[in-house]
């Protein structure tokens, strides 16, 4: 049950938007683009940060500890780095764009970076012999793309082509039998594990964004990639209880062993405290 509730609490966003208490750009200076050019550098750093946690692969996994999270100190070390980014950086600029996007405008962007990840998640679909899947990430792709204006209105889900999990080439991997290895936490780019990280990598030459050419321009639209998805996480902040690096460790794990193995869990509820349970038994004792 527990599992099951906390991959419910990583999908789940509020659908109804409050007001903001708070106007989070006053008395700071900053307008929008100020924001941007924030969003560009933050950007910039997450590249590098991806590099050297690739390259600290082959060190990591020389670390000793418990079988899920050897690395426990050095990851807790740069999860309060990151949660000090997040606070005072990514998360306030976050509410800023809410507070200043329209909804429709904010949705719309959001289903763009949504479309364009159905080409990486065709291409794994592929790879991990989901060819149905691999049909319906290409159709959505194609349809939302011209029909669509590029993603801007998702029309292939009324013409019955609805969004499916997302692929990478992680959970490729993990399909053909490569273990997870250590939990690790990226500076700025947050939970991952041993065998995703330089995953990330290959995944990158399957993201449409990178190949435009003008780089200040890509630069803006990953600035605007990470905007758009932090904004759509401000809400499910509020389903974070107890310690916070634990329960975001938790619920990254169960998210990527759900999406592995398409959402089938062998049910093991009662069998170390119940023994064996004959549901016949409990109707003949308490049938009318």
């Amino acid at each position: 049950m527990r599992q099951r509730s906390l991959i419910r609490a990583w999908h789940y966003i509020f659908p109804v938007r409050g007001s903001l208490e708070w106007p989070p750009l006053q008395g700071t200076g900053l307008d929008l683009m100020d924001m941007m050019d924030m969003m560009k550098s933050l950007t910039s750093l997450r590249k590098a940060a991806a590099v050297m946690a690739v390259l600290a692969c082959p060190l990591l996994a020389e670390a000793e500890g418990s079988d899920e999270d050897p690395l426990e100190g050095f990851n807790r070390a740069v999860f309060a780095f990151n949660d000090v980014a997040d606070s005072y950086l990514i998360s306030p600029v976050a509410r800023g764009y809410r507070a200043v996007t329209p909804d429709p405008v904010e949705q719309s962007v959001y289903r763009i970076f949504v479309n364009a990840s159905e080409v990486n998640s065709a291409f794994n679909s592929l790879l991990q012999a989901k060819l149905g899947k691999a049909a319906r990430h290409s159709g959505r792709f194609l349809i939302n793309t011209t029909l669509g204006i590029g993603g801007l209105i998702d029309v292939a889900d009324p013409m019955g082509i609805p969004r499916d999990e997302p692929e990478d080439f992680g959970q490729t991997l993990g399909v053909w039998g490569v273990g997870s290895g250590p939990y690790l936490v990226l500076p700025l780019l947050g939970p991952s594990t041993l065998r995703d990280t330089p995953t990330r990598y290959v995944d990158s030459f399957l993201e449409p964004v990178n190949y435009i050419e003008h780089v200040p321009t890509r630069n803006t639209v990953h600035g605007v990639d990470l905007l758009s998805t932090r904004a759509e996480l401000l809400k499910a902040d509020k389903l974070i209880s107890g310690d916070k690096y634990v329960f975001t460790r938790e619920v990254y794990l169960q998210r990527r062993a759900y999406l592995i193995s398409d959402g089938v869990f062998e049910d093991d509820f009662g069998d170390d405290d119940y023994g064996d349970f004959d549901g016949q038994d409990f109707d003949s004792e308490y049938a009318d």
